[in-house]
């Protein structure tokens, strides 16, 4: 009697997906950081006067916001489940069947990308309905930067869970994303001192949140957010090849 078939590639990496979505939006710690911090952020910084923003106070909050929710889907969520993964032998399992380590990792980014879009969508409307008005020639520019830094932010996520200890990523991703936060991610680099802000625009947390920024709220093309966020995506990916590692 021969066995079933295996599925084509394109189908198992949609159920892969389809399952870390599902694993993603079920869990109430990712869903406390990837949303609902944000959200509390959001309503917090509309209703105080410090810092001043400049420009309309909301419109500065919400892509600063949207920048948050992109480092926490794309990176603290993704370090924490993929290190647990490796801990618990789910990687090493999945790269031996059909579906490969390639399609498993085809998975855990469609299913970020799609995570991703269902909290930005909704932390969008909640801005809408705090007052933000979006300009509309930095929508373009906007979802381009959004999708750099989550290309960028999922590779420093596998940098950080292909090597560490599963007990060490959850510190550290945590810690990152405090640190993030404070330079230049919620808020404008502008707003740090011009030491600490020559340093952090450059940062990938800068860099997104600038980005995010200058096309949400002026309608520009951050163009200099973009290399920053191309060079630290593609640095994340080449030491993550290299020291990824699939088990404990």
């Amino acid at each position: 009697m021969t066995g079933r078939r295996a599925a084509a590639r394109g189908i198992r990496i949609r159920r892969q997906a389809s399952f870390e979505a599902r694993t993603m939006l079920r869990n109430g710690e990712q869903l406390l950081v990837a949303f609902i911090l944000p959200a509390m952020a959001m309503v917090g910084l509309k209703f105080v006067s410090v810092p001043d923003l400049g420009l309309r106070r909301i419109d500065v909050i919400v892509p600063g916001v949207l920048a948050l929710a992109v480092v926490s889907t794309a990176f603290t969520s993704q370090a924490i489940a993929t290190a647990f993964d490796r801990r618990n032998g789910v990687l090493r399992l999945l790269g031996t069947t059909p579906l490969g380590r390639d399609g498993l990792l085809g998975g855990k980014a469609l299913a970020t990308g799609f995570v991703l879009a269902f909290h930005l969508l909704a932390l969008s409307l909640l801005g809408m309905a705090l007052g933000w008005r979006p300009d509309l020639a930095g929508l373009v520019p906007g979802v381009v930067t959004i999708v750099l830094g989550a290309g960028c932010f999922v590779a420093l996520a596998m940098l950080v869970a292909g090597r560490l200890r599963a007990e060490a990523v959850l510190a550290v991703a945590n810690l990152l994303w405090v640190v993030f936060l404070g330079l230049g991610l919620l808020l404008p680099t502008s707003t740090l001192p011009s030491g600490v802000a020559a340093v952090a625009r450059w940062l990938p947390s800068g860099a997104l949140g600038d980005g995010l920024r200058a096309a949400l709220a002026e309608g520009t093309w951050p163009v200099g957010p973009w290399l920053a966020l191309v060079v630290w995506g593609a640095v994340g990916a080449l030491l993550a090849t290299r020291i990824f590692r699939w088990s404990d």
